[in-house]
């Protein structure tokens, strides 16, 4: 199958790539380049072909012959849509429409839209499933809703979105993300052996391998249309529900010697526990192979091999926030997060 996947030198995307090709497809990749600076290690044996290109500016010619579509490619967490909020609509909303508007016109059958377990925000009463409502309670989740609305409508029988709900990811990835839960608590245990957290911890949060929501992508794209079609997967393991003081808990016993203290004070509201019964028993070949645990280890073993410094912890290439703020501190990027001639 020939494959268009949008944000090929992101965080996911780096190990998203290889994996298809290694499982037979062609891959062609679309990345505007803003984390090319971040390369943590030499973690995959295959790079797709990637153009690089602007989410926005993507033409109809670019999909010639293309019979999927896997789309990452968005301002990707909560302080940067905090921060630009009219962008991450512009972006995120307005842009993935488009993008989803133009695969339609070119005849592209499938359409996987990478979505997110924050639009459940707020969620009391037990483990939210794919019928819940959602309750988005940052600009980010709101235009992942905003895109499921929008292009849901738009399926028809030649046209077969499915949108990934996935749970908050972590894990080791040559495009590297330090600004995540399990991510930034095991760097932190590194570098500095302690965790303090400002929090006490107590809000639910599902997390999920970056290489099982690869996985989960793989299993979708390779599935019968009738299992896919216009379907909404939230993908994870409800066993892999976490409190975060559990996350917490679980990297200070991996990275031995790591203090570990909260604070008394919940200051993140959002917090809710998340069903993954449907994808784990409909989407054929899919099951979660990693745990918290297992990834804290991986960590572990990867920054002992690298022998990673504070320095490359801090450095703003693994942090979406601080590397934004550079590109536009440098005129690198404009206001409306073009490129700079």
């Amino acid at each position: 199958m020939k494959i268009l996947v949008t944000g090929t030198e992101g965080y996911l995307g780096s190990l998203l790539a290889p994996i298809l090709m290694q499982r037979g497809h062609e891959i062609i990749g679309v990345d505007t380049g803003f984390y090319k600076v971040g390369w943590l290690y030499n973690g995959t044996a295959l790079t797709a072909k990637t153009l690089n290109k602007d989410l926005r500016q993507i033409s109809i010619e670019d999909l010639e012959g293309v019979e999927a579509i896997v789309h990452m490619a968005e301002l990707s967490n909560d302080p940067a849509g905090q921060l630009y909020p009219n962008i991450t609509y512009d972006i995120n909303h307005k842009g993935s429409v488009r993008l989803a508007t133009l695969a339609k016109t070119a005849g592209v059958r499938r359409f996987v839209y990478m979505s997110s377990c924050s639009v459940y925000g707020v969620a009391t009463a037990g483990d939210v499933t794919e019928e819940s409502p959602v309750n988005p309670q940052t600009a980010y989740a709101e235009c992942k809703t905003l895109v499921e609305r929008d292009v849901k409508a738009m399926a028809d029988d030649s046209f077969s979105p499915t949108f990934m709900r996935n749970a908050t990811a972590f894990g080791a990835s040559p495009r590297m993300r330090f600004d995540i839960v399990l991510n930034n608590l095991a760097g932190l245990a590194w570098t500095t052996k302690e965790i303090k957290m400002t929090s006490d911890g107590t809000p639910w949060r599902p997390l999920v391998h970056a290489l099982d929501i690869a996985k989960a992508i793989a299993c979708t794209l390779e599935a019968p249309r009738d299992i896919i079609h216009n379907q909404i997967f939230n993908v994870g393991d409800t066993a892999q529900n976490y409190r975060v003081k559990q996350v917490a808990e679980i990297i200070a016993e991996t990275f031995k010697g790591c203090k570990l203290s909260f604070g008394e004070n919940g200051a993140d509201n959002r917090s809710y526990r998340v069903s993954f019964e449907k994808i784990n028993t409909v989407l054929p070949g899919f099951k979660c192979e990693w745990d918290a645990r297992r990834g804290a280890q991986q960590l572990f073993d990867l920054f002992t091999q690298i022998d990673m410094t504070a320095d490359t912890f801090l450095f703003r290439g693994f942090t979406r926030l601080k590397q934004l703020e550079y590109l536009i501190r440098t005129q690198q990027i404009d206001r409306d997060f073009y490129w700079q001639k």
